[in-house]
């Protein structure tokens, strides 16, 4: 019961940090300068005064910015995100189109880097001073170094002139079949690059967050009591330190499911990975104000549900914490 009341206000705190981010992107995305109806223009070949009149009228910018923010309000409560201005069709059916490659592209590197970065520091735990642990740490430092957008640009160099074994651009191949295995196998292929990219930054953060962490946790007395029980090693570390190291890993985790999400406008744009971040790209070049605001809101969504979500991980992982919740 104290879990489902805790949920509960978990999710009226994130309605009402919602309605303030749609506010607050709705003033800053108009307070930005360029006039969508000039941009409307020019991919029509140009347009004279009247016509760019009628633009502003037919879109509501003719109107007052709050008006303008009342009525965008008012619709997006009735699940209306409105028409895009370049694409010409319901903002929703974008985002529909678009979410799951992010989603693939976003989760996978997220799974990619806490699994690899965990298990590369706890190896390295285990002897901090050997060659291993001075190689994670040395690769560590060059990998949370390194822009996405440049570890991207050298990926497709390498895999795209010099080693040419993996697709570099999009999501699937044309001549390959929609459905079944053949196309699944083809998703994956082509989603080893970007996931690699934007992992590779927070696989150096989760290998040294889970060597700091375990290096304490295997000093501390309920782990030398465990050895002294005669417990195995693998034991030891998976059943008793381990538990413990996860918990910041779990914190960071949460916390930086929305700095995947802006890595991936730049990793999208690089490998052309048809998703949000690429549609977001597209629509600051344009000043689609609908799909902007619209890929905003999903991103923030989605956020907080990781974050709710983080939190309940918490109990599974420390028992302690479901113990002060009762």
């Amino acid at each position: 019961m104290n879990l489902v009341l805790h949920v509960l206000r978990r999710l009226a705190n994130a309605f009402g940090l919602l309605l303030a981010v749609l506010v607050l992107n709705f003033c800053l995305i108009h307070a930005a300068p360029g006039d969508p109806a000039m941009v409307i223009a020019g991919e029509m070949g140009g347009a004279s005064a009247d016509v760019m009149a009628a633009l502003r009228v037919k879109y509501g910018l003719d109107q007052s910015l709050v008006h303008q923010l009342f009525t965008y309000l008012g619709k997006v409560a009735t699940g209306d995100f409105g028409y895009s201005y370049y694409f010409n069709e319901p903002v929703l059916g974008l985002i529909a189109q678009r979410i799951p490659a992010t989603l693939y592209l976003v989760l996978s590197a997220l799974l990619v880097s806490v699994l690899l970065g965990t298990l590369l520091g706890v190896i390295s735990a285990r002897k901090p001073n050997g060659l291993f642990s001075q190689t994670v740490t040395v690769m560590s430092l060059i990998g949370y170094a390194a822009p996405v957008f440049w570890t991207g640009l050298m990926l497709l160099l390498l895999f795209g002139s010099v080693w040419p074994i993996l697709p570099v651009t999009g999501m699937t191949d044309v001549a390959r079949p929609k459905a079944g295995f053949a196309y699944l196998l083809d998703v994956l292929q082509h989603l080893v690059l970007p996931a690699t990219t934007l992992a590779l930054v927070y696989i150096a953060q989760y290998s040294r967050l889970s060597r700091v962490n375990m290096i304490d946790a295997l000093t501390a007395d309920y782990v030398r009591t465990a050895r002294a029980k005669g417990l195995p090693e693998i034991v030891v570390i998976g059943k008793h330190a381990l538990r413990n190291t996860l918990i910041p890993i779990v914190t960071v985790a949460g916390l930086q499911f929305g700095q995947l999400f802006a890595g991936a406008v730049l990793v999208e744009t690089v490998f052309s990975w048809p998703g949000m971040g690429r549609l977001v790209f597209d629509s600051i070049l344009r000043r689609d104000y609908p799909t902007l605001l619209a890929v905003l809101f999903f991103s923030a969504v989605i956020v907080m549900a990781a974050n709710i979500l983080t939190d309940l991980l918490y109990r599974l992982v420390d028992p302690r914490i479901r113990s002060g919740a009762r």
